[in-house]
């Protein structure tokens, strides 16, 4: 199937009152894992690369190029998405390679400067037909800290909308990056409040630490796109750790990373069915 804008798959899913699931890849497994997860539910997916595994690669090329093929052999429609990026010259890269959508982080900067610094980064991303995600009130977790307390203001986050030109935006609403329980308390009632202030679509970090009925409550009060990445992998490296206790003396990779990759897609098709309602 042609690549597919992430722009076009959250527009979709926003008018139908539904989640779409965004997932991040490290390895070409987890690309391939949450294809078929994706197929296996019949549901659209972003794939998402972030600033951390480009750093962990050492460039975008490679793990950009094999996750593009990846979504472009799917059977349902995947966007190829930039995650998390805090360098504007990476988010030019991932545009010249083909990359359908971009988040660009400047959210650690004070509020002015994270809107002249996204308000570049729109102008050049929306004259490459190239569609942006933001954030405000920055997520938690991303250092292994986590800010349950951090919250975004519906008025000011109307303000940094108009401001920017952003196609989406990024709330925090008590989710945390990096959560290894599935315990994290969202405000349902912030998440209506933007919903109703915010012109453009709502996007959830933090996702991994939240609950199965939490996230599909997120949805209805009004989050569009749901990023998961750490419980994607816990289920992949769990699965290793069983296959590797039960054959400790296993050296082929495949024999590990084939379950794992198996396991992932399993749990891929779950969340799916839980995003869209």
């Amino acid at each position: 199937m042609p690549l597919i804008g992430t722009g076009e798959l959250v527009a979709e899913a926003a008018a139908h009152g539904r989640g779409l699931g965004a997932f991040n890849v490290i390895q070409l497994e987890l690309a391939q894992a949450i294809v078929a997860g994706a197929e296996a539910a019949g549901a659209a997916v972003v794939l998402q690369i972030s600033e951390n595994a480009v750093r962990y690669h050492g460039s975008l090329t490679a793990i950009g190029r094999a996750t593009l093929a990846i979504a472009e052999a799917a059977a349902v429609p995947v966007a190829v998405h930039l995650d998390h990026a805090t360098s504007a010259e990476l988010v030019a890269e991932a545009v010249a390679l083909g990359f359908g959508s971009v988040m660009f982080d400047a959210s650690t900067l004070e509020y002015q400067e994270n809107v002249r610094a996204t308000a570049e980064v729109v102008e050049r991303c929306h004259a490459a037909g190239c569609w942006v995600e933001a954030e405000l009130g920055e997520v938690g977790g991303k250092d292994g800290v986590h800010a349950p307390g951090v919250r975004t203001d519906p008025g000011e986050a109307a303000e940094f909308v108009a401001a920017t030109g952003v196609d989406a935006l990024a709330v925090a609403v008590g989710s945390s990056h990096a959560m290894l329980t599935r315990d994290a308390a969202l405000d349902f009632e912030l998440i209506a409040a933007l919903r109703a202030t915010v012109p453009v679509p709502l996007v959830l970090h933090g996702s991994s630490g939240v609950a199965d009925e939490h996230l599909g409550e997120a949805v209805r009060r009004g989050m569009t796109k749901v990023n998961i990445a750490t419980h994607l992998n816990s289920v992949f490296t769990a699965t290793v750790r069983e296959v590797l206790a039960a054959a400790p003396v296993l050296v082929d990779t495949r024999r590990y990373l084939g379950p794992a990759r198996e396991a992932t897609a399993t749990e891929v098709a779950r969340l799916c069915g839980i995003l869209r309602g």
